[in-house]
Order: structure tokens, then C-alpha cells, then sequence
């Protein structure tokens, strides 16, 4: 039996948590040079992540997740992580993982290299070269 799509033609929406609006905004359009399409205060900051619409939420709590919650898919890994760690952007390390690569990234098993990060809010966002 054939399914019919539901929403494979769909645009997807990104959501993002922030307790600092003010914080989120600095990072992510000032350092990770994303567009702001409107500041919906004080629900959201909605962004344009490349086509993607990325809403950055205002919550007045939070928990950061402990995995990667966004990511981007990047040409040169290397010369991103370099300059996002200019911009002050500090990678992290996972022992065993990539703490040993002097930028911190990663070759996953299927040869794509990824380096993860914080938001201001400690979520963890990722760069992936395949």
C-alpha cells in the first residue's frame, strides 16, 4: 500500500528556547550572521536560517537538552569552526570523541565531520560537513 504524503512538501518550522532574547538576538544574527524577520515580542525572534524559518522562543525556563538541537550543514568545516572561534564561539569536546582534533571535530563513522557548540541558552548546535 502506498502512503500518500502528509507533509513531505511542507516547509519546516525550527523552534528554538531562550530565556534572554536580547542574548539570542546577538548571537544569532550578529555572530551567526542570520536574517531577523520580525521580533515578535515577547513570544519569539523569527529568523531566516536559509530558507528555513528558525523562531527563536521566549521561555521563562529552561533546560538544555543534552543533544544536538539545531544544525548547519557547512562546505569547509575547518574555516567555519575557525572563524566562529575568532567571533568567540567556543566548541565543545567530548572525551574519546574529538577531544583529540586541535578544532574539536569529529569524523563520524560514514565520514561526515561535525563540531558542536552552545547557544547562549546551552543549546547545542551543530556543524556537519558530508
Amino acid at each position: 500500500m502506498e502512503t500518500e504524503s502528509i507533509l513531505g512538501s511542507s516547509k519546516l518550522v525550527a523552534f528554538v528556547p531562550t530565556t534572554d532574547p536580547a542574548k539570542a538576538r546577538a548571537f544569532y544574527e550578529d555572530l551567526l550572521g542570520l536574517r531577523l524577520v520580525a521580533d515578535e515580542k515577547p513570544f519569539a525572534l523569527v529568523f531566516d536560517a536559509n530558507g528555513t524559518m528558525l523562531r527563536v522562543t521566549t521561555v521563562a525556563e529552561h533546560s538544555p537538552a543534552p543533544f544536538t538541537v539545531l544544525g548547519w550543514e557547512v562546505e569547509a568545516i575547518e574555516a567555519t569552526v575557525e572563524r566562529l572561534t575568532a567571533a568567540g564561539v567556543v566548541f565543545l569536546r567530548y572525551p574519546g570523541l574529538n577531544d583529540s582534533d586541535p578544532l574539536g571535530i569529529w569524523t563520524s563513522p560514514n565520514g561526515a565531520r561535525i563540531a558542536w557548540f552552545h547557544d547562549p541558552d546551552s543549546n547545542v548546535l551543530s556543524l556537519t560537513q558530508f
